[in-house]
């Protein structure tokens, strides 16, 4: 086991599995088993890891609280490496990748039929891309990883959108390309200001953490990373790409929206940008703070006022980001780890609503809220987990996103007690937009006479999977945050416990 390279399995193989599936362009009855085997391969990888993390000695030449490490040289000359690494943040993240990239592919199981194998193709490729972005620990390779997200999201959301899909796609590009080229700007900027400290020019992180970079120039460089993370976070007022993309999105492509991409910007804040530029971080995270806040409440009024379900759940992502938000700005060890934790939560969450919002798409046509009523009564199965999922995006005790908003809160507020006590009326209000909602769709007479079927046995498991999830993990969340206690307690400087 130690001598296979299993991260760099993990990061290709979907790649691999993608390229391999493209000469059955037209054999339809093996491509979907196909890219569906990848993905439950790579699922079944990353459950065994989970399985087996805790007992997995430190690789010789790792970082401390790394399991899995991988080193080789690759560019010498300009000082890039092949560097990949697991901790146990890495871990839960490539978990929830390699999940929610198994249910992108359900949910798309029979509403895909045009130019079948490219959309696929480009669902595996980003699931390389995102794996790897969790993954690298150099920063020339965690750039490369992040510019290979982007272009495969670009077309599924161009290509099997709905609406004003090209100006969505265009405003999704647009936005995440000029956090990213900043983000480049301010790479090449560690990497130059590192090497003429130290005479060793690299894009390593664990050296380029080991060298404080408190320059004049720290603070610009530090924004550079916040602005592009920001963007995919998205962060108040950054977040305005995300509505768009959200509603013109394919099912698939909202799932892997909420579940994913919006937690790389999260991830690398945390891997990247504060132990980069520690002091300037705390300097920039009152900033943080308050920008977190803005969009906890902006967004969960706006919400309320949403009569598309795709939009609303969308505003609701990002209020529910600013708590992951919040806690980085405070950047203690319960926050830290109620952060991680409910971007884990609000994957799983928030890729379901999006699936049944997609489910009722396809039955009738509409996502219109005005549309729907009385579907308690009609589709009880659908209603059931409509309404789970529903309460557990508002943070229902029980359920998986009150324990990581509750990190949150309680971690935060030692610091920040202010933020915490606006930020607690950003819980009150998601009540008051999920009741809206589950009221009009659930119980309200019905006011149009669509005929609907109850879900089928594909959608029922999709869906019976992701709450048995959101209810273990709202009951016992321990196992996760003992994987984060020691990559946390490291981050924060608290000895790698809580």
């Amino acid at each position: 086991m130690g001598q296979l390279p299993l991260l760099t399995i993990l990061t290709f193989l979907p790649l691999l599995g993608g390229l391999l599936i493209l000469p059955l362009w037209n054999c339809r009855r093996l491509l979907r088993p196909l890219a569906l085997g990848v993905a439950l391969a790579e699922l079944a990888l990353a459950g065994w890891l989970l399985a087996v993390a805790g007992g997995l000695p430190r690789p010789p030449g790792a970082p401390p609280g790394f399991f899995l490490w991988e080193s080789a040289p690759w560019i010498d000359r300009f000082g890039i490496g092949y560097l990949l690494g697991m901790d146990g943040i890495s871990l839960l993240l490539v978990a929830l990748t390699a999940f929610i990239t198994v249910i992108a592919l359900l949910v798309s199981w029979r509403s895909i039929h045009e130019r079948a194998p490219l959309h696929y193709l480009l669902i595996l490729v980003m699931e390389s891309g995102i794996v790897g972005v969790f993954l690298a620990l150099d920063l020339f390779l965690f750039y490369l990883f992040w510019e290979v997200m982007l272009v495969p999201m670009f077309f599924l959301i161009g290509i099997w959108g709905h609406g004003r899909r090209i100006y969505s796609a265009v405003k999704f590009f647009l936005y995440t390309l000029t956090g990213s080229l900043l983000m480049l700007l301010a790479i090449i900027g560690v990497y130059l200001i590192h090497g003429d400290r130290t005479g060793v020019y690299t894009f390593a992180l664990p050296l380029l953490t080991q060298a404080r970079l408190g320059t004049a120039a720290a603070p610009w460089l530090f924004a550079a990373f916040l602005f592009a993370f920001a963007i995919k976070f998205p962060l108040f007022p950054l977040h305005t790409w995300l509505p768009d993309a959200h509603t013109d999105a394919p099912t698939a492509g909202s799932v892997i929206l909420a579940g994913l991409l919006l937690k790389t910007g999260a991830y690398g804040l945390v891997r990247f940008g504060y132990p980069l530029f520690p002091e300037t971080a705390r300097a920039f995270a009152p900033l943080l703070a308050l920008l977190a806040v803005i969009g906890i409440i902006y967004a969960s009024w706006v919400a309320f006022a949403q009569e598309d379900m795709k939009r609303m759940v969308a505003y609701s992502s990002v209020g529910h980001m600013g708590f992951v938000a919040l806690g980085i700005a405070s950047w203690t060890p319960v926050a830290l780890s109620g952060s991680i934790l409910q971007m884990v939560n609000h994957g799983v969450t928030t890729g379901a609503l999006f699936a049944l919002v997609g489910m009722l798409d396809e039955r009738a046509d509409t996502r219109e809220i005005a549309a729907y009523g009385g579907l308690w009564g009609k589709v009880p199965v659908y209603a059931f987990f409509f309404l789970l999922f529903a309460m557990a995006s508002a943070g229902l005790p029980g359920l998986n996103n009150f324990v990581g908003e509750f990190l949150i809160l309680v971690g935060t507020f030692p610091t920040m007690p202010a933020a915490v006590v606006i930020a607690f009326i950003g819980i009150v209000l998601p009540l008051i937009y999920t009741v809206r909602l589950v009221q009009e769709v659930l119980f309200q007479t019905e006011r149009r006479p669509l005929a609907l079927s109850d879900v089928s046995w594909r959608e029922g498991a999709i869906l019976a999977v992701m709450a048995a999830i959101d209810i273990y993990l709202g009951c016992h969340p321990k196992p996760l945050l003992d994987l984060l206690r020691v990559p946390v307690g490291l981050l924060t400087g608290v000895g790698g416990g809580q």
